[in-house]
């Protein structure tokens, strides 16, 4: 049995190391480069207090409070603020209980018993029960949910309870990593109602929904009976969509905001010698893409496909775009940190004639295409497409740079224009990533990408139980992806954020942006 953490028992200065699962996904990487500072623990007592302001690069008017549309971080934060989940990952990379505070795998791994921590209660005041966990797994599996995490839960074939605090996950087949998922950002536990999920916004994390003007700004209060005693220190918080990166900027520098994401880093050194300014470097599973429809002409001829990624030049958009902070991609999207990266393959590197040779081969003597970017996929997208631009003119491809507005681009340009700008915050399994954009049919692979063998790889590995057959199977799809995949994975970005130095905080979590989006809960202001 995997137990959770004792919350009771968290130390508020130094956050005490949780408790590890039984199958961890190997430790994310804090790293500092050019003076930007490691977000280690701080030898500060946090103070409860205060109006928290959070500046994000993200935020669209067809955002919802139903945690099966959210997409961006701007919902992906404020929804962490709102609600809890069965699993978390912690500062250090581990994975531990939440709501959940143990769970057990039968032999095979197809069957998972969760027990569920007392003293959990909703904002409306209903407590948490085994009833709540089942409504909100299955208001992601009916068939006419649109939730990305439908695909995700496609084996669990039954759902039940064992008495009010213990739920039993049935799956189709083993799953080594399944309590993983239950981490997601879709997957918030919500009162049942009648049996159904209320995704109205009533949660039971530490702040209480005060109101959202979709696309602008989102605020809560704190919850007063939030069941974590060292945690959710701010008053209220505000989440504010500043989709451009100078304002954003802006409105750090001159008090406006108290934290942003996705800083420039073009200017970022400027923001280095604001003494009131803390700059935090995390390296983690954060890489961008420009995924491309491989059923679509051009891109449905393989060759084409590779000379693309032979006409990118990742070195120099590591150095130009990301000054150095990330590390080189290879086309597929498993990072470094993962225990399952596939170690001896080849990094491919900027080669023209190589391409050409590509090209030759797919019956081009050229190719002019178009590619659709808006910096509402990451800061600097339309600097790195006119990047990729004139280093793909050396091998005689064209390409004509969309430049696509920022408000509405995951609606109207992403999975819907044949190539196009994206990013990934990348997931701490590699069944999870894989499954998630590069299983044949799964909602959000943006390639439309089916590889026969891939597929059949795929579900081998996931009930795998030995790590060496499973390294074997994930280095070998590693490998497809990068051959044979729609997706050009040039880098992966580390996450570069800025914060007032008012603002305190212990390690920060390295699995998605901002704290693992868990920046409202964790931190704290130091002179309230």
């Amino acid at each position: 049995m995997v137990k959770g953490y004792d919350y009771s028992q968290l130390s508020a200065v130094s956050r005490r190391r949780f408790l590890k699962s039984a199958a961890a996904a190997g430790a994310l990487a804090v790293s500092s480069s050019s003076g930007i500072l490691p977000a280690f623990a701080q030898d500060v007592i946090p103070k409860k207090g205060g109006h928290f302001k959070i500046g994000v690069g993200s935020g669209s008017t067809s955002d919802s409070l139903d945690p099966a549309t959210y997409y961006e971080s701007f919902m992906y934060i404020f929804g962490h603020s709102l609600n809890g989940y069965l699993t978390e990952m912690d500062p250090n990379g581990n994975l531990v209980g939440e709501l959940a505070e143990s769970w057990e795998p039968s032999k095979d791994a197809k069957t998972w018993t969760f027990q569920l921590r007392k003293g959990v209660e909703f904002h409306n005041g209903k407590s948490l029960d085994a009833d709540d966990v089942i409504a909100s797994i299955n208001h992601h599996r009916g068939d006419q949910s649109k939730s990305g995490v439908k695909d995700l839960l496609k084996t669990v074939q039954d759902i039940r309870s064992d008495g009010p605090a213990r739920v039993v996950v049935s799956l189709t087949e083993g799953n080594v990593d399944f309590p993983y998922l239950m981490e997601h950002y879709q997957l918030a536990i919500m009162p049942a109602k009648d049996g159904k999920a209320d995704n109205s916004g009533v949660g039971c994390g530490g702040y209480v929904l005060d109101g959202i003007d979709f696309g602008v700004k989102a605020t809560a209060k704190r919850f007063s009976n939030y069941w974590k005693p060292n945690a959710a220190w701010f008053d209220s918080i505000e989440v504010l969509a500043i989709h451009d990166v100078a304002a954003r900027t802006n409105a750090l520098t001159t008090g406006q905001i108290h934290a942003m994401d996705r800083c420039d880093l073009k200017t970022v050194h400027l923001l280095q010698r604001n003494r009131g300014l803390e700059l935090t470097s995390i390296s983690g599973t954060q890489h961008y893409v420009f995924p491309m429809f491989v059923d679509v002409a051009p891109f449905d001829n393989v060759d084409v496909r590779l000379a693309l990624k032979y006409a990118i030049n990742r070195q120099q958009l590591l150095d130009t775009l990301l000054s150095g902070y990330g590390q080189l991609g290879n086309d597929h999207p498993i990072a470094t940190s993962n225990r399952f990266f596939a170690k001896n393959l080849p990094q491919r590197e900027y080669d023209p004639e190589k391409a050409k040779f590509h090209l030759k081969k797919a019956g081009h003597s050229d190719l002019k295409v178009q590619y659709h970017a808006s910096d509402a996929a990451y800061t600097g997208a339309v600097d790195a497409a006119v990047l990729y631009q004139q280093d793909a003119a050396k091998a005689g491809i064209t390409i004509d740079v969309v430049r696509e507005p920022a408000d509405g681009y995951y609606d109207n340009v992403w999975m819907k224009k044949p190539w196009s700008a994206n990013y990934w915050g990348g997931r701490p399994t590699a069944d999870w990533m894989f499954s998630t954009a590069y299983a044949a049919g799964a909602a959000w692979n943006e390639t439309h990408w089916k590889n026969p063998r891939f597929n059949e790889l795929l579900i081998a590995a996931r009930s795998e139980l030995a790590d060496a057959k499973r390294l074997e199977m994930y280095t070998e799809m590693q490998g497809l992806c990068r051959d044979d995949g729609g997706a050009i994975i040039p880098v992966f970005a580390n996450y570069v954020n800025a914060m007032s130095t008012k603002v305190g905080h212990n390690k920060i979590g390295s699995n998605w942006d901002l704290d693992s989006f868990r920046c409202a809960e964790r931190w704290w202001f130091t002179d309230v």
